[in-house]
């Protein structure tokens, strides 16, 4: 659905149709471009301050300004690791991504971070004694409360070296409730629920980091680029933040 979104041809109808369904309700390919122009810029801003390796959690289908290549144009010797669980996924990635000694994607739940942290493709490109760019975008809201995503942040936290970067977006609908509530009706029969979660608790992902400015943010308002980031519809939806750990 999110490569849908953003106008990819990696999708498939029951994608499309519930996709389309949750376009009726407002400018999701605007909100999902918008994603992902925030992407691009926490990770050239986490290259320009000296982060050379990137774990990419729940990359998702591969579209256009992947971490690896934002990365390595700030960067070339930067290291990046993708993770998903989706086999499907998997297969896409490797198949459309330049993956070399320095790229790769490896099959794991981000909700066991303990298969993560000791998977040996991750290791043989992230070494946790040094800063890394840990990426939780997009991906926190398909998990639910009894799967304790904050307790899922912090494991990872826990092996991040000081001055490691965390970078986490995550849905909202504290502007629009009702809207949210018949967007989480359309996902009731997706693989993975959509949960909307307020500021309070977004901002909770980044105990023991120093955020950053602009802060824990609607995505309109952290760093754009230009005009029309800064105007792009849509940007309430999304709550975003960048996060240095001392």
């Amino acid at each position: 659905m999110y490569d849908y979104y953003l106008g990819g041809k990696d999708n498939y109808p029951a994608d499309r149709e519930a996709a389309q369904k949750i376009m009726a309700l407002g400018p999701s390919r605007d909100i999902c471009i918008a994603n992902r122009r925030f992407l691009g810029r926490a990770v050239r801003l986490a290259a320009q301050n000296g982060i050379r390796q990137f774990l990419d959690l729940g990359t998702g289908l591969p579209t256009q300004e992947n971490v690896h290549e934002v990365a390595k144009r700030v960067a070339p010797d930067s290291r990046v690791v993708y993770v998903d669980y989706d086999p499907v996924v998997l297969a896409h990635a490797r198949a459309l991504r330049a993956i070399d000694d320095t790229t790769t994607v490896v099959q794991e739940d981000v909700r066991r971070p303990e298969k993560i942290l000791e998977n040996p493709d991750v290791l043989r490109l992230i070494d946790f004694s040094e800063p890394v760019a840990v990426l939780f975008v997009a991906i926190l809201h398909c998990l639910t409360a009894e799967e304790d995503p904050w307790g899922v942040v912090r494991e990872f936290a826990a092996r991040m070296a000081p001055g490691s970067h965390l970078i986490v977006t995550h849905l909202t609908d504290d502007a629009h409730p009702e809207v949210g509530a018949a967007a989480r009706e359309v996902y009731d029969d997706a693989t993975a629920p959509l949960i909307h979660r307020d500021h309070a608790a977004i901002s909770r992902f980044f105990e023991g980091f120093e955020v950053l400015e602009p802060g824990v943010t609607v995505v309109n308002e952290w760093r754009p680029d230009d005009a029309e980031d800064r105007d792009r519809p849509g940007g309430e939806w999304f709550y975003v933040g960048m996060g240095r750990k001392p």
